[in-house]
């Protein structure tokens, strides 16, 4: 397969002269794919349609070996994803769609802010829904993806499926270079357990009606698990000596557990419901803001799983609800490491005696112990953030 991807990547170059040949072979993988689409219920006039013509995505081809080096700070990210700009883009989307939104949160129980903070994230509220065939793009990750060709395969099965159906014209079914779809980025086999029907009209169209598309997002919320009524999670302040043990990734408290360890929320604010449970989490070590978080913060993962994501979600639709920034400032020179750096502290903890495991540039549990169990010895604060600043040290410590 490896193979396979390299020479569609060459064929694919406008610079290079086997693009007919690549073709050639695309073609031969499209016909011989229509017995499985076949089977799956796709009409040979649907799949002739969708696919006929077809020549695989170049951009898609070169995205999905595409393997940046550059990670970029959770600051940078928040500052992009809850600009003023989304902030009040988000704030007049509520005035313009109030009647939808509040009958979409009496309707699924996930507040309006929420399923508006998603869609800002996913699309900027519709201003770029991605500009791939989404046909075509599933069908070239299908051909020559060098994992998950089944995942591709069914992906792409259901895309045709929704065209077959009625819901979208092929014209409209355009989304992301991985064959996400519409306003609020659905896979298909997503859109076909989780999309809805706001306005009853039989169709599911996530692409040109944003009614439907607000809808689906609110369902695929309810039914991961969204607690009505409660929120995502809160930042909080640590106190002095603080056990950062705690922040494991593993450790759920009470709210009145997390106060009695001396953590409060910022502001001088109170926690509405003591006995909510939630995780805290440290996104840039000690030096940054700490936030507690429920398990609606989990639930937005479910939509993308990354705690950036998720924070910024939350955080947004706060803001668009007339909150206020983050009160703790982010430690700028505390930057975080690419997967080859971790891959190197990894390497350098597993050599001086402090266990991680593989090194798989992964900052999972067991290396946020062996970072923890390696700052306790040398007397740095133990709250297991992998940082060019920690990284730098354990280098110059022999």
């Amino acid at each position: 397969m490896a193979s396979l991807l390299f020479g569609a990547v060459l064929a694919l170059g406008a610079a290079f002269p086997g693009k007919a040949l690549a073709d050639r072979s695309f073609e031969r993988w499209v016909a011989s794919f229509w017995p499985t689409a076949h089977a799956a219920g796709v009409s040979r006039a649907t799949y002739d349609a969708a696919l006929s013509g077809l020549t695989p995505d170049a951009d898609t081809i070169r995205l999905m070996e595409k393997q940046s080096e550059f990670v970029k700070p959770i600051w940078d990210y928040l500052g992009s994803a809850v600009s003023d700009t989304r902030v009040e883009t988000g704030r007049q989307m509520l005035k313009d769609y109030a009647e939808v939104l509040s009958r979409i949160e009496r309707r699924f129980g996930v507040d309006k802010e929420v399923v508006l903070a998603v869609w800002g994230m996913e699309t900027n509220y519709g201003s770029f829904k991605g500009e791939h065939y989404v046909v075509r793009a599933l069908a070239t990750l299908a051909y020559a993806a060098p994992r998950r060709q089944s995942f591709w395969q069914q992906e792409l099965v259901t895309a045709l499926l929704i065209i077959q159906a009625g819901h979208v014209r092929p014209a409209d079914m355009e989304g992301s270079w991985a064959g996400a779809m519409g306003h609020t980025q659905f896979m298909p086999t997503s859109w076909k357990r989780f999309s809805a029907d706001y306005d009853g009209d039989g169709r599911h169209d996530i692409w040109t009606n944003v009614p439907d598309a607000l809808a689906s997002t609110a369902n695929y919320l309810k039914q991961h698990g969204w607690v009505s009524g409660k929120t995502w999670g809160y930042e909080v302040t640590l106190p002095r000596g603080f056990n950062y043990g705690l922040a494991d990734g593993e450790t759920t408290l009470s709210l009145a557990e997390w106060a009695r360890h001396g953590v409060t929320r910022t502001g001088g604010r109170s926690f509405p419901r003591p006995d909510d449970r939630a995780e805290l989490i440290l996104p840039a070590g000690a030096n940054g803001p700490a936030f507690l978080m429920l398990k609606n913060f989990f639930v937005i993962k479910r939509y993308n799983n990354a705690n950036a994501y998720a924070l910024a979600v939350g955080h947004l639709a706060d803001r668009i609800r007339g909150g206020e920034p983050l009160r703790t400032a982010w430690p700028l020179n505390a930057l975080p490491l690419s997967r080859e750096q971790t891959v190197d502290l990894q390497n350098l903890l597993n050599r001086r005696g402090f266990s991680v495991g593989e090194a798989d540039g992964m900052v999972g549990p067991a290396t946020r112990r062996g970072i923890m169990a390696y700052q306790r010895a040398v007397g740095l604060v133990p709250d297991g953030y992998a940082s060019v600043i920690l990284l730098q040290a354990i280098r110059s410590d022999g």
